[in-house]
């Protein structure tokens, strides 16, 4: 949400009474509550590699949620054990990976449930994604000489050159396309390495059909997750605007921006996809944190105290609407700290 300045006014403050994004409180948060299911991001907003965020626990724990990830190498099973062995108290009906969502897409797409016979799927990927093609209806087969009904592919470290030509064969001759997900990187403690949506592109290129994606940011990954779980108001939750934020919001629900991740504050405060609410974590919040806007600058006024990165946050959320409403009108704003704050100012010296 974003506040708008009144018809020729040079002067608007960004409303905290108002706008979600604003609505600073202390912890836990207090959004979280409003909603009956989180569809939660995993790697940079639950956990970092072998290690967990820092407030992730608390912000998840007693609320409905489903663990939903890009990541199609690994089982829900996996996904839940590792989770699990973070701290996380996660059963493996709680993950749902872009392999399941590719599946049960692919699965509406062939209408299995109408067929003759049995429809069958060549899988590009792991053995858990052909187990996966296989619960969601689908025979599974080793070849493009079977004539396979559709190609499924998602990441796997075992991708070759030869499963690449087997799917374009397949692909040519007429088999439905389905990725579970177009990232091009795979995020790693070493860098990032090529992802799913780089492989794709192989096979795109020596086909030139365009696969359907299931997973973020198209809208699927999020509609299963709250379908399996009944919820009628979820709350989409992650750290990467161009894939958690913007499914969410293709899905038509309202998103929460954690700062623990990719995306930085410089990021959001320029995005076209812009999050319902933003926070430092998923736990930590401070309050009273205000922005005006006059002329080309938006003043920031601290609030309360808190961590740095928390205080950084909290300036942000008072920022973006303000931000986002010059973007939409052309102009270009500096974002700024009030005369002598010194919080504020620290504040806005940690975005990144």
């Amino acid at each position: 949400m974003s506040s708008t300045p009144p018809t020729g006014s040079a002067n608007w403050t960004s409303d905290l009474s108002m706008t979600p994004l604003a609505q600073l409180d202390t912890v836990p948060h207090p959004i979280l509550d409003s909603y009956d299911a989180l569809l939660v991001d995993l790697d940079g907003t639950v956990f970092r590699g072998g290690r967990a965020v820092a407030g992730a626990f608390e912000g998840l724990s007693g609320r409905r949620s489903v663990y939903v990830t890009n990541n199609a190498s690994r089982s829900p099973a996996a996904v839940a054990e590792h989770l699990t062995s973070l701290g996380f108290a996660v059963s493996a009906g709680e993950v749902l990976t872009s392999a399941q969502a590719a599946c049960t897409l692919a699965a509406q797409l062939v209408g299995t449930s109408s067929r003759p016979t049995q429809p069958t799927a060549y899988v590009v990927g792991t053995a858990s994604f052909r187990e996966l093609a296989t619960d969601a209806g689908f025979r599974v087969v080793d070849s493009a000489d079977d004539n396979p009904d559709v190609v499924l592919q998602g990441h796997s470290p075992d991708n070759n050159w030869a499963a690449l030509s087997e799917a374009a064969l397949a692909v040519r001759a007429g088999a439905l396309y389905v990725a579970s997900n177009l990232d091009t990187t795979l995020p790693t403690e070493r860098g990032l390495l090529i992802g799913n949506g780089s492989m794709v592109a192989a096979v795109v290129s020596a086909t030139g059909v365009t696969p359907h994606s299931a997973g973020k940011p198209q809208p699927a990954m999020f509609t299963v997750a709250a379908d399996n779980v009944g919820s009628q108001r979820p709350l989409a939750v992650g750290d990467r605007l161009d894939t958690d934020i913007a499914g969410g919001i293709a899905a038509g629900m309202d998103t929460l921006c954690v700062l623990t991740g990719v995306s930085g504050h410089q990021d959001i405060l320029h995005t076209t996809f812009r999050p319902t609410w933003i926070a430092a974590n998923l736990r930590d919040q401070v309050s009273g944190w205000t922005a005006v806007g006059d002329g080309d600058r938006v003043t920031v006024t601290s609030g309360e105290t808190g961590e740095v990165d928390v205080m950084a946050a909290a300036a942000l959320a008072a920022a973006a609407p303000l931000v986002w409403a010059a973007d939409d009108e052309g102009r270009a704003v500096t974002v700024v700290p009030s005369d002598g704050d010194t919080l504020a100012a620290t504040a806005l010296g940690a975005w990144r």
